[in-house]
């Protein structure tokens, strides 16, 4: 009898253990995006990104994006549509339902690719030299329309892109030289000892081949390098045929960021910026443009001082245009607003939705009287459609789940969908998301038999009068009466939203909670996807009114009872790994705390990172400024950093250059001159999206040394 109560009790035992989500589940996931369906609206493509194995480098993974289909009725599951090392995406569908078009590298730049539905291998359709993405087919069937990206030097140098060899209104900025003089191209020998221009061609030399890097730009930081190369991104058509010449759309000095061609092929609608008198590294608006179908005739559609216009999408009648503005340097939520394109139709008229949301995914319906937006909304991402005459807004999926991509043709919408009980799925339903079906099951096999900690949402006022939404996780295999650790997780940003329908947390609240941790987050005020006075509640104000609100969170978390407040925890990334600091300097009741690619020093990061006009939009102005250098100094966790006595973990990327890496250097060597317990990792070779897409091998690595860090310190509380 003993003998089968502990084999009954082993049995149990290892059974929780299997059910746990763990660290390498990671590595399963699989995730929808892309999706695209045919003109009739019985076929859907899309993009599935997995992780696999590296067979070139034992213990690495890599990311692998192909191209599925499935019919939209459910009556075949589906089917890998592309194969091979190289990923493939963007899918599209031709006109005529009988092939798709997409995007690989060939020898190092994205083309055009084109694979019929019936059946054979992918057909290259474009080597051009400066590569091709985001295809768009011609509505006419027979030309794809795609974008490149162009350096400035490469622009000045094409004969077709820049036939008369103009240069740019803006001047280099380069101290010392005229603009002419410093676009001239040097066609000297290079010589060290030769004459002053043909120094000049020895030194344009060394930075060709990278043994200088001369920095004149504002924006010289990038996501993981310096750079002081310009770039602008021009639009394109080709025949669908492999060979085609390639035509450009558009010319100039401007930066492009999206197209629409009419139905007839006769007007493009453009969003970019123009080519002013400014520097384009101090130009953040952007306009919108008519031009002729073949890029002629360019003209002003929108445009205004301070104003940003993107995002745009044309009904299917070639009458409406959607799109989005916002005002430049400010934290605020664009305006999604449609406008009156109609040729010949007189006074063009405007009009504006009350969404108050950050709108993306842009879809009409069939008749031209609805718009389709997905937006991130109180911890979800859910559908809306929009009546564009009455302006009446309905939402169409709740908010306990996050639409991260969609199509709509006919009476048929497909959709990937992403919920706590799927982390990424596909499925297709009416105009309405009513009677939809699953049509895939991506991730059904790896999570049969998982056990999950689902997310109960709570909401509180804070003392602004503003409703707080938190959400409380407690540990798998909870026990009433039993004590439990609690972990605080912050999101970033600061304009970043948490929430059920948001995929990029759901591995890590999993496996903290199948460790035996509760987790509590929340969308402290600051946050998006609850309206503009709540995003602009922080504005001079990162630290305090932020940390009232998580800590109200963890404060009622911990008045349900369960919580251990012997061992409290706190972690968060970014924006919250700044908070994180901020509030072991003035608050001392976590056992341990861990901080992600923080911001530490606003003065220094200012400097220091490539997201560094959050300064003036959030605080009003610049370090050199005293009363802005004041308050500054106030919001940097750094000033309190003598105040700091918890064990504390902190992790930088080396290539991070949103954030910076002197941000975590400062930080752990001052706590280190105080004598306090400190961990400082750095993951070489890792950017800011470390976390998201980085190596997977270094994800692992945050999580594990998060966790060991986590226990090292809550053992000493037994």
């Amino acid at each position: 009898m003993t003998i089968c109560l502990l084999i009954l009790i082993s049995t149990l035992t290892n059974a929780q253990i299997s059910d746990k989500i763990r660290v390498t589940d990671m590595l399963h996931i699989k995730s929808v995006n892309g999706v695209s369906l045919n003109p009739a609206g019985t076929m859907a493509a899309f993009t599935v990104t997995s992780i696999e194995a590296d067979t070139d480098v034992k213990g690495e993974y890599k990311y692998i994006n192909q191209i599925w289909v499935v019919p939209v009725n459910g009556s075949a599951p589906p089917r890998q549509f592309t194969f091979g090392k190289e990923s493939a995406a963007q899918p599209v569908f031709s006109p005529d339902g009988k092939s798709i078009a997409f995007v690989r590298a060939s020898e190092g730049k994205p083309q055009l690719f084109l694979l019929s539905l019936e059946g054979g291998e992918a057909v290259q359709l474009t080597h051009f030299k400066y590569g091709a993405s985001n295809p768009k087919w011609a509505p006419n069937g027979k030309q794809l329309i795609f974008s490149a990206g162009i350096s400035l030097k490469e622009l000045l140098r094409d004969s077709v892109l820049n036939p008369t060899q103009s240069i740019p209104k803006w001047a280099f900025e380069k101290p010392g030289f005229d603009q002419n003089e410093r676009l001239i191209m040097h066609t000297e020998k290079p010589n060290p000892d030769g004459s002053l221009n043909e120094i000049r061609a020895y030194l344009d030399q060394n930075e060709t081949e990278h043994k200088a890097k001369v920095l004149t730009r504002l924006q010289f930081q990038e996501e993981s390098t310096t750079s002081n190369e310009i770039s602008f991104t021009h639009f394109f058509i080709t025949e669908a045929q492999p060979g085609s010449q390639v035509k450009e759309l558009t010319h100039g000095f401007y930066r492009y960021s999206s197209v629409e061609m009419s139905a007839d092929g006769n007007h493009l609608y453009i969003a970019g910026s123009m080519d002013s008198s400014l520097h384009p590294d101090r130009v953040l608006e952007s306009q919108l443009y008519t031009a002729n179908g073949d890029g002629t005739n360019l003209h002003l559609l929108l445009g205004a001082k301070g104003k940003a216009y993107t995002g745009i999408k044309l009904s299917h009648n070639g009458q409406l245009l959607a799109f989005q503005s916002s005002n430049t340097g400010f934290a605020e939520i664009p305006q999604l607003s449609v406008i009156q394109v109609k040729e010949g139709s007189g006074n063009q008229v405007l009009t504006e939705y009350p969404l108050d949301r950050a709108a993306g995914n842009l879809l009409w319906s069939k008749d031209n009287k609805y718009l389709y937006v997905a937006a991130q909304s109180h911890g979800g991402a859910p559908l809306y459609r929009i009546d564009v005459k009455s302006k009446k807004i309905l939402q169409l999926s709740d908010d306990n789940a996050g639409i991260s991509s969609a199509d709509l043709k006919g009476n048929t919408l497909v959709y990937s969908k992403t919920e706590v009980a799927d982390p990424f799925e596909l499925y297709a339903g009416d105009t309405l998301m009513k009677h939809s079906i699953r049509l895939s099951q991506l991730n059904t096999e790896w999570l049969q038999g998982k056990t999950l900690s689902y997310p109960e949402k709570h909401s509180f006022t804070n003392e602004k009068g503003q409703p707080v939404d938190y959400w409380v996780m407690k540990p798998l295999h909870y026990k009433e009466g039993q004590k439990y650790p609690l972990l605080l997780d912050i999101h970033g940003g600061p304009s970043a939203m948490w929430g059920p329908g948001e995929s990029s947390m759901w591995h890590e609240f999993q496996y903290f909670c199948a460790q035996g941790y509760g987790v509590v987050y929340s969308n402290p005020r600051g946050s998006g996807g609850y309206g503009t006075a709540f995003l602009q509640a922080n504005i001079n104000d990162w630290g305090d009114g932020p940390t009232r609100d998580v800590l109200t969170a963890l404060d009622k978390t911990v008045a349900e009872g369960w919580a251990d407040t012997s061992k409290l925890l706190v972690s968060g990334g970014s924006y919250a790994g700044y908070l994180v600091s901020w509030i072991i300097g003035h608050d001392h009741r976590f056992k341990a705390a861990c901080s992600q690619r923080g911001v530490y020093d606003l003065s220094t990061f200012f400097g220091e990172g490539n997201a560094w006009r959050l300064v003036p939009n959030y605080f009003g102005g610049y370090p050199w400024q005293a009363d802005v250098k004041k308050l500054l100094d106030y919001e940097s966790p750094i000033t309190y950093v003598q105040n700091i006595t918890t064990p504390y973990l902190i992790f930088h990327g080396e290539n991070d250059l949103r954030t910076g890496t002197i941000q975590g250097e400062m930080l752990f060597k001052s706590l280190k001159v105080l004598g306090r317990p400190v961990e400082y990792v750095r993951h070489p070779g890792a950017t800011h999206e470390i976390t998201r897409t980085g190596n997977n091998r270094q994800r692992i690595d945050q999580m594990l040394r998060t966790y060991e860090f986590f226990e090292r310190y809550l053992q000493m509380a037994k």
